[in-house]
């Protein structure tokens, strides 16, 4: 299990610090929530402050786009070169363009679906994807408990990925903790997304290992 923490939930006063901990607390990936007001309730970070958590990260940047613009976004944090970008499915009228976008930046390109998009959505779209982001809650803001129903998502989902492009990786964000990693685990989940169980935890590397157990 990878576990990239969520920096929504971090100490802005502290941002760099709490970069370096995550990193030294063996995370595998950095997740920046970028959200613009109109596609979620809630705006959060622009590139000003991704250029610094990109300048201080020593793990990949994982930027989950919450936004009615994706393109424009793109084109603000790709000379980042994170290692993945991903946008949602409901926001984009031309995913595949989208997809090759990011894939000629070479970026990996991520779809995400909402607790009610159903995974036959971006059925066709699968081959050409190297992770999808199911979230476990409804995007916009941290804290939130998971939704139990996304369960039977993702072993939907992971029965499309292994008949149509068993390469691509399913992460899940929202409400993830160690009472249900197992189950996440045994579904299929390959990354997920851990916000305020880790930096609300007392010690990052404990929090960590225990997701990743």
């Amino acid at each position: 299990m990878l576990v990239a923490p969520s920096i929504l939930s971090a100490n802005f006063a502290q941002l760099g610090n709490e970069i370096n901990a995550i990193c030294d607390a063996s995370c595998d990936l950095i997740h920046i929530d970028v959200m613009d007001g109109y596609f979620v309730p809630n705006m959060t970070i622009g590139p000003v402050v991704v250029n610094s958590v990109a300048k201080v990260a020593s793990k990949p940047l994982d930027i989950h786009l919450m936004v009615d613009n994706n393109n424009f976004f793109i084109d603000l944090f790709a000379h980042l070169k994170p290692k993945y970008i991903s946008f949602h499915i409901e926001s984009e009228n031309h995913p595949h363009r989208i997809i090759q976008k990011l894939k000629s930046l070479n970026i990996k390109p991520a779809i995400v679906l909402n607790p009610h998009t159903k995974p036959d959505t971006i059925e066709y779209l699968l081959e050409d994807l190297d992770m999808v982001l199911l979230m476990s809650v409804n995007p916009g803001f941290g804290g939130q408990k998971f939704i139990p129903s996304v369960l039977k998502k993702i072993k939907e989902l992971k029965q499309m990925i292994n008949k149509i492009n068993p390469k691509c990786l399913i992460q899940v964000d929202g409400g993830v903790n160690e009472t249900n990693i197992k189950v996440l685990k045994e579904a299929g989940v390959d990354i997920i997304v851990a916000g305020s169980y880790v930096f609300k935890s007392n010690d990052y590397t404990k929090a960590i290992k225990s997701l990743k157990k």
